[in-house]
């Protein structure tokens, strides 16, 4: 199974998930899986559908919120946020690395207006810096 990074007791972060991760995925607690990754960013990388169709399976939640080259949006982030408040448990978020579904947890955090120091330290404590992000987080944790 992926390398399952916790930030908090809400949300995880992963590297590319598989279809057959779902069993372990659900065992470990999770309700709801969120692909961070566009389909066909990488050969050999599993299609949105089918971790859709097996998350599904399992019992959990699907969302697919994909983050290009091109960045984060505000739609992004609302849809981010939407799929953390559905959710009645724990999420797993994953893209290549875990580094966009990070990033996208903390922009969706901030904008609701959660302290963007702890998110980072948060961020920190999961293996992911967000310094360089600090600036964007405290404008929309201002409403900005």
């Amino acid at each position: 199974m992926a390398d399952i990074r916790t930030i908090n007791d809400r949300i995880s972060v992963a590297p590319q998930i598989t279809a057959d991760d779902m069993a372990a995925i659900k065992a470990a607690g999770f309700v709801a899986i969120v692909n961070n990754r566009p389909d066909d960013e990488e050969g050999g990388q599993p299609a949105g559908d089918a971790i859709r169709a097996a998350a599904e399976a399992a019992g959990l939640a699907y969302s697919a919120i994909p983050v290009t080259h091109a960045g984060f949006s505000h739609p992004q982030i609302d849809a981010m946020a939407a799929a953390l408040t559905a959710a009645d448990g724990p999420v797993l978020a994953y893209c290549r690395s875990g580094t966009r579904s990070c990033n996208l947890w903390a922009l969706a955090a901030a904008k609701a207006g959660r302290d963007p120091a702890l998110l980072v330290a948060q961020a920190r404590g999961a293996g992911y810096d967000l310094g360089a992000m600090r600036p964007t987080l405290d404008a929309l944790a201002a409403g900005q």
